[in-house]
C-alpha cells in the first residue's frame, strides 16, 4: 500500500499511510482507537474505495470494488464482530454463498459436509459439520470464521482483536494456528491492543497515529514501550496511574451468602468507600453472573445484598439505581449503548428524571451536565447531540457507558472487563476515571480477566472459580493468605499494599491444589534469597 488517503465528509481519516507485508509474514498493525487501524483495512478488505494512493497484490495492481473482489484475490478478513450466522450449521457458515449445487440447482449436501470437515480438519477443529454455530465457543466460532478463509483460498489474513473474547486456552490454540499458517506461506496482518501478543506473534510492526505511519519495521527494534510511545504520541511512565486513595471502614455494598444453584454458591464480599476491587477468575467462573446479580439483573436464591446498609431485594435493578450503585456491562454495544442515538441522548440514559422533575426535561441543564461530565471523561467527539455513539472509537465509547452512570451521581460501581477493546491510551485514562473515584469516596468492583490490570489497579483481589471465590490478596509486602483458607470475613476494611503475588492468584483461579501454591511459596523465597 502506497500513500494510501481516506476523509470522511472532509474529515482526514487516513494520510498518505504506506504498509508492506512479505509473504509468510506476520504484521501487527497497532494504534489508539479512532488512528486509522480499520479503515485501513476496509480498504485493503475491498470495503472502502481509498481516495488516494495504490496498492499491488503479488506484483499485480490491486484496486478492489467490493469484499467480493478481494476474496477472489485472496484476502481475507477475520472481523472483532463474527460474521457467521448462529442458527446455522458449521457447514452451512463455511459455504455461505458458495454452495455446491447439483444441475436442478440443489445444495450437494454429502459434497458440503465433506468439504466441511476438511476446511475443519484444516484449522484442528474436532466438531461435526451439522452442529450449529450458537452451540460453539467464542475460539471455536473464530476457528470457524478462519477456515472459511482458508477455503476460499485465502493468503492474506486480517485479523482485528481476534483474542478479545478468548480464554487463555483459546488464544494459545490460536497462536499455534497462525504460526502454522505462516509456515504454509501465508502472510497475516495482526490488529491488537495487547502488544505483548503482537511482539510475540509478529516479526514486523507498523503504528498508526492520527491516520499517519508514524513508525514500521522489524519487531525486535520496537520494543513495547516503544510502541506505547508512538502510539500515544508520548512517553508512558506507568501503565497505571498512582494510587492516591485511602480506603476506609465504611462498608458501601455487603454481600453475604449469595448462592444461585449452578452459578454462584455462597459468596461473601464487602467493597469499601474509597477501594478498589478487583475480581479474577477465568471464563466461566461465575464473576460476570455474579455482577449480574449484585446489580438486580439475574436472581439468587439466599443470601443477603446490602447497599449502604439498606437490604437489597433479589431482582430489581431499579432499586439498585435509586440506591446509587452502577453497573458497566462487558457488552457495551449490545448492553450499555444505544448505538444509533446521540451521544448526549446515551449519556441522559440513567439521569433522565433529575432533569425532569415535573416530566418535560430541562434541555439547556441535562446538556450543561453532559458537557461538563464528557470534558471531565476527556471524551473526543465531534459533537454531542448530533454525533451518533456508533461513530465513535472503542474507548470513547466505553467512556460514555461510564459517563451515563456519573451522571446520576452513583458511590458503588460494578465494573466488568471496563476495559475491553480499548487500546493503551483509552486504558491509562479509564485507570485515573477509576482512581479518582476512589479517591473522591467511591467503592469499585472491578472485574477483568486481564490479572496485570487488576494488579495495577487495586487494593485487593478476590479470585473466582467455579461459582465460589477461592481466595483474597491484599497489597502488602507481606505473605498473602493461604487460597485454601478461603476469603476473610468480608467485613474486613482493606490493609495497604505494595505487590500482589501473581502465580498465587494465577494457582486459585485454576484451583489448584496446595502442594502448588506451595512449591510457587518456595520458589518466590528461593529467588528473594538468591537476591
Amino acid at each position: 500500500m502506497r500513500a494510501v488517503s481516506k476523509a470522511f465528509f472532509g474529515v482526514p481519516v487516513l494520510c498518505a499511510v504506506d504498509l508492506s507485508l512479505e509473504r509468510g509474514q506476520a504484521l501487527g498493525l497497532i494504534g489508539e482507537n479512532g488512528a486509522g487501524k480499520s479503515t485501513l483495512m476496509n480498504i485493503l478488505g475491498g470495503t472502502l474505495p481509498p481516495d488516494a494512493g495504490a496498492m499491488t497484490l503479488d506484483g499485480q495492481i490491486y484496486a478492489p470494488r467490493h469484499a467480493r473482489d478481494a476474496r477472489a484475490r485472496g484476502v481475507g478478513f477475520i472481523h472483532q464482530e463474527l460474521n457467521l450466522f448462529v442458527n446455522l450449521s458449521i457447514a452451512e457458515n463455511l459455504f455461505m454463498g458458495r454452495f455446491p449445487r447439483g444441475p436442478l440447482g440443489l445444495i450437494r449436501q454429502r459434497e458440503m459436509m465433506r468439504g466441511a470437515a476438511k476446511l475443519l480438519e484444516a484449522v484442528e477443529l474436532e466438531l461435526p459439520p451439522t452442529l450449529t454455530v450458537e452451540r460453539l465457543s467464542p475460539g471455536e466460532r473464530q476457528l470457524v470464521e478462519i477456515a472459511g478463509a482458508l477455503g476460499m483460498g485465502a493468503q492474506v489474513l486480517i485479523f482485528d482483536e481476534p483474542t478479545t473474547s478468548l480464554t487463555h486456552r483459546e488464544t494459545e490454540r490460536l497462536f499455534a494456528l497462525l504460526e502454522r499458517l505462516k509456515l504454509e506461506g501465508r502472510s497475516l496482518i495482526y490488529i491488537s491492543h495487547i502488544l505483548s501478543d503482537v511482539a510475540r506473534l509478529c516479526e514486523a510492526v507498523c503504528v498508526l497515529r492520527d491516520g499517519q505511519n508514524v513508525g514500521a519495521g522489524r519487531t525486535p527494534d520496537f520494543p513495547v514501550p516503544r510502541m506505547i510511545s508512538l502510539m500515544v504520541g508520548r512517553s508512558l511512565e506507568q501503565l497505571y496511574p498512582p494510587k492516591t486513595a485511602t480506603p476506609s471502614e465504611e462498608a458501601l455494598l455487603e454481600v453475604s451468602g449469595v448462592s444461585q444453584s449452578g452459578v454462584v454458591e455462597n459468596v461473601s464480599l464487602a467493597v469499601h468507600a474509597g477501594e478498589v476491587l478487583g475480581l479474577y477468575g477465568l471464563m466461566g467462573s461465575g464473576r460476570s453472573e455474579l455482577a449480574r446479580i449484585l446489580f438486580g439483573l439475574d436472581p439468587f436464591e439466599r443470601g443477603e445484598i446490602r447497599l449502604k446498609g439498606a437490604l437489597q431485594s433479589r431482582h430489581s435493578p431499579r432499586a439498585r439505581v435509586a440506591r446509587g450503585m452502577a453497573f458497566v456491562t462487558e457488552n457495551r454495544r449490545e448492553e450499555g449503548l444505544m448505538m444509533d442515538a446521540s451521544i448526549l441522548d446515551n449519556l441522559a440514559l440513567v439521569s433522565l428524571p433529575r432533569f425532569a422533575p415535573a416530566g418535560i426535561v430541562g434541555q439547556g441543564k441535562l446538556r450543561r451536565s453532559a458537557v461538563q461530565t464528557g470534558a471531565s471523561l476527556q471524551l473526543k467527539s465531534a459533537s454531542l447531540e448530533t454525533q451518533a455513539v456508533r461513530n465513535l472509537s472503542g474507548g470513547n465509547q466505553q467512556k460514555v457507558v461510564l459517563g451515563k452512570w456519573l451522571m446520576n451521581a452513583p458511590r458503588v460501581f460494578v465494573l466488568d472487563e471496563p476495559t475491553r477493546g480499548v487500546d493503551v491510551g483509552a486504558k491509562y485514562e479509564i485507570y485515573s476515571i477509576v482512581a479518582e473515584l476512589a479517591r473522591q469516596g467511591a467503592g469499585l468492583l472491578v472485574i477483568s480477566s486481564e490479572l496485570e490490570e487488576l494488579m495495577g489497579i487495586c487494593d485487593r483481589i478476590l479470585v473466582m472459580a467455579g461459582g465460589e471465590l477461592r481466595a483474597e490478596f491484599r497489597a502488602s509486602s507481606g505473605p498473602g493468605p493461604n487460597p485454601e483458607t478461603g476469603p476473610s470475613e468480608p467485613s474486613a476494611p482493606p490493609q495497604p499494599r505494595t505487590r500482589f503475588e501473581r502465580e498465587r492468584i494465577l494457582a486459585a483461579a485454576f484451583r489448584q491444589d496446595s502442594a502448588l501454591v506451595e512449591q510457587v511459596e518456595q520458589a518466590e523465597q528461593v529467588e528473594q534469597v538468591d537476591a
